[in-house]
């Protein structure tokens, strides 16, 4: 096996990649069997050192390859997503037989190399890691077993380990792992399944069977244990039975999994998830959808068939509250059982502190319902109230509950589906620009030909670089969960086929820090549906994700089709130079303008995305042969986006004939500047080019301010330049705000037009003119053809540019004019004519 290794580390040092990747978890994998294997203490100790210099190559390795192509597969995956905190946790295959947990004679102890990370309570408290017959008072006489098989019922609490999610969430599904379920033997091994219990391992080594990162994983421990040097404790004890360590062993292999002793936090539906493989569902209690009622019947009944497991999470509360109502802010509790008796619905919840507050709001301390009988430690039955309610619950209102808590947790048994389907995958985020739209989303079409109830789960991968953001946390985790970003799962009717943003959506869930968000779809016989994963700032470029969907029938699963064919994209700005606003304003003109050219008949959808969320955005197609607008009217449009909308708009147009078109894209305000995304989705071949500023390539003369006056409707400016110029005149006006008073009359808009001329009289000739001759209103930005400038004809005197008003002047108004052009160009004083 040792030979089989080295070849395969050699393989690793010479390739590159994901053959690099691959070679070395492969002698990682051998060396770690090979130190399991062997009897020499020095040749073990070796293979685990090349073995952990190995995971650290691969991790480096993993960080250097780029993002998985389409065609990833599902191995490559669940493989890539084995590493973890510097430790291989591969996919689970068989369940290890009895002998690899024998102790051979003058076999060392096994002992897991894993560094266990601790807290700065924690290391002040610790004082050794020691063996289980260490930390007890047994005796040689003692039954080992007794470490194993609880006498009475648990009672389970933490102390300095920061882990009341675990807890809670062993403490509420302790009848699930022993009950009726007998979960727990699926989970640890050894296990004896005669008594119902683990069985002691003769050589310390235990191995568990977890659920996260896609699969069903193996994790291996010791069993050392944090020893305290204090009173305090450093791991899950159980107060009735203070001998007990499987539910310690177990919440040491789970926190191997998620980093160390110095956990975080989580929340105890992603721990039931990993522990058991129950389905995890997040209700949030103060949602105006909650729905009181219907929960109740919903999870009342799950709990009688012991279906359901169900934990309660507080959000932040102030120091007052928790000081009146015992509530700990943060903090996860068990639920122990469920009762609905007198007409009042009731919930027995626990604290899992061991010193920890106590609920004082209302409550019941007395058990509302018979005790079960249960065996007590001389093998007689006892129905003791103390026996079956643990210290530290209360019989708590639902209602009550609902109104102090912030979350319920909720698992299910996942036997309650006999239908399921994964699918493994790789997203990279998109970019800022394109955030706010879905067309780089992860989108799936999911089909039930005869209907039914079909659960949709989305969990993300663990991984090291979300550990150290919430290990370098300031604050809450409240304040974690910014950092760690949000995500939810959203659902359309649109035939299977891919959406480009979140309007008209059937569902939206809510956006959860959680690694896990669920999604129950009551679905139509043969109706297609798309499925679409989406995010709200999570922080790292590239993520693994498993989507697991449940159902009572069977269900058709497949990527989401693209409903276009032909795609272009192009990246843009609006700067303080392009930052235009919307028709309305004069400076709209600026904005930048794309020349759209299509060749055949079909439709044709525009998406203008940007990642400044609190830009408001608007596209539009105009008639204008590919030319910069500097005005939109109604007739001028081919197709628009509608009202500005926040991040993203789309233009929907059905049928685009063969032309040229321009393409304006604006936010609702003026000079806000934001980068922003434009993607033309088509049927047929598309060709989108920039349209050039005015300014580009031009001199621009910008003319003071002219004021407009009742008794003056008509000015004019000469015009010289030196040599034969192309040029344009672009003019907007510049006017007192507008009162917020809607009692306040507002004046009649004053109409303009602005045309250059050759001569005068009857004989002159309009060279260029706004609006097609036509008046505009003054609020209207205004933009002349452009026209060529002769310099015989200024030189006379006879160029001129003019400006006539119509319409009662009822608030100062001025225009301001630029002047661009290929050469220099002088404007004279203004004169009223």
């Amino acid at each position: 096996m040792e030979k089989d290794a080295q070849v395969a580390e050699a393989l690793a040092s010479t390739s590159s990649g994901k053959a690099a990747l691959d070679h070395a978890i492969e002698a990682a994998e051998l060396y770690m069997r090979a130190a399991s294997s062997t009897s020499n203490k020095k040749d073990a100790a070796r293979f685990r050192q090349r073995c952990k210099a190995l995971i650290a190559h691969a991790e480096k390795l993993k960080t250097q390859l780029p993002k998985a192509p389409p065609g990833f597969s599902a191995s490559d995956i669940l493989r890539q997503s084995s590493l973890l905190h510097g430790n291989e946790f591969p996919p689970w295959e068989n369940d290890p037989s009895d002998a690899e947990f024998l102790h051979k004679p003058g076999q060392e102890l096994f002992i897991d190399e894993t560094r266990f990370s601790l807290s700065p309570i924690q290391t002040e408290n610790f004082a050794s890691w020691k063996r289980p017959q260490d930390l007890s008072d047994l005796t040689d006489d003692d039954d080992l077993e007794a470490l194993m098989r609880p006498l009475r019922s648990c009672n389970l609490v933490q102390d300095v380990t920061t882990d009341c999610s675990v807890v809670a969430s062993l403490s509420a599904a302790i009848d699930m792992l022993t009950g009726k379920h007998s979960v727990l033997a699926s989970i640890i091994h050894p296990f004896d399944h005669d008594s119902g219990h683990p069985k002691i391992s003769t050589s310390g080594k235990y191995v568990f069977r977890m659920n996260f990162n896609g699969c069903w994983r193996r994790v291996v421990i010791d069993d050392r244990l944090p020893a305290s040097r204090t009173d305090r404790t450093l791991f899950v004890v159980d107060r009735r039975n203070p001998r007990l360590i499987w539910p310690a062993l177990l919440e040491k292999a789970y926190l191997k999994v998620r980093g160390g002793y110095d956990f975080p936090g989580s929340n105890s539906g992603t721990d039931l998830w990993v522990l058991t493989g129950w389905i995890p569902e997040q209700l949030f209690l103060h949602r105006e959808d909650f729905d009181l009622s219907t929960t109740w019947r919903r999870i009342k009944a799950a709990h009688e068939t012991q279906d359901v497991v169900v934990t309660l999470g507080t959000g932040r509360i102030s120091a007052e509250e928790e000081e009146v109502m015992g509530l700990v802010g943060e903090h996860d509790y068990a639920v122990l059982d469920m009762d609905c008796s007198d007409g009042i619905r009731k919930l027995l919840i626990q604290n899992p502190w061991c010193n920890g507050p106590v609920w004082t709001g209302a409550g019941w301390s007395t058990p509302q319902k018979s005790p079960r009988p249960e065996m007590s430690a001389d093998g007689e039955l006892t129905s003791r109230v103390s026996e079956l309610y643990p210290s530290g619950t209360l019989w708590v209102a639902f209602e009550d509950v609902a109104q102090h808590f912030e979350s319920m947790y909720l698992n299910w048994n996942p036997k309650l589906f006999p239908h399921r389907q994964d699918r493994h995958f790789n997203w990279s985020t998109p970019p800022k620009r394109l955030a706010a739209s879905l067309v780089r989303n992860v989108q799936y079409s999911i089909t039930c030909p005869k209907g039914g109830l079909v659960w949709i789960l989305v969990s993300r991968h663990f991984v090291d670089q979300e550990l150290a953001i919430m290990r370098n946390r300031r604050g809450s985790m409240a304040a974690v969960a910014e950092q760690l970003g949000y995500m939810s799962i959203l659902i359309f009717e649109t035939s299977g086929k891919r959406v480009q943003t979140s309007e008209d959506q059937l569902y939206c869930g809510p956006y959860v820090d959680s690694p896990q968000t669920l999604a129950r779809l009551e679905t139509e016989p043969g109706k297609q549906y798309t499925i679409v994963l989406d995010q709200q700032e999570l922080p790292l470029k590239s993520y693994n994700f498993t989507l697991s969907v449940f159902s009572e029938l069977p269900v058709e699963l497949r990527e989401a089709q693209e409903e276009m064919s032909h795609f272009k994209e192009i990246e843009g700005t609006w700067s303080r130079r392009t930052a235009g606003g919307n028709s309305s304003l004069s400076t709209y003109f600026i904005n930048p303008q794309y020349k759209i050219s299509t060749t055949r008949t079909g439709p044709v959808s525009i998406l203008l995305a940007t990642g400044d969320q609190d830009v408001h955005v608007h596209v539009d197609l105009a008639w204008a042969s590919g030319k910069r607008v500097s005005s939109i009217r109604v007739k001028d449009l081919v197709g628009t986006s509608g009202e500005y909308r926040q991040g993203c708009a789309v233009a929907n147009i059905p049928k685009l004939d063969p032309g040229v078109y321009t393409l304006i894209c604006s936010t609702f305000e003026a000079n806000q500047t934001a980068d922003f995304a434009l993607r033309v989705s088509s049927t047929a071949e598309v060709l989108l080019e920039n349209i050039p500023t005015d300014a580009a390539g031009r001199l621009r003369n910008s003319l003071l301010p002219l004021a407009l006056t009742e008794r003056e409707e008509r000015m004019r400016a000469q015009i010289r330049v030196s040599w034969l110029t192309r040029g344009s005149v672009c003019v907007r006006s510049v006017g007192p705000k507008s009162s917020r008073d809607d009692t306040v009359r507002q004046p009649s808009p004053l109409m303009v037009k602005v045309y250059v001329v050759h001569g005068w009289g009857p004989e002159k000739l309009v060279i260029a003119e706004t609006g097609d001759g036509e008046f505009v209103e003054s609020t209207v930005a205004l933009r002349t053809p452009e026209f060529d400038i002769e310099p015989e004809r200024t030189h006379s005197g006879q160029m001129w540019l003019v400006v006539e008003t119509i319409g009662v002047h009822n608030a100062p108004t001025s225009l301001e004019m630029d002047v661009f052009s290929d050469s220099p160009v002088q404007v004279g004083p203004w004169q009223s004519w």
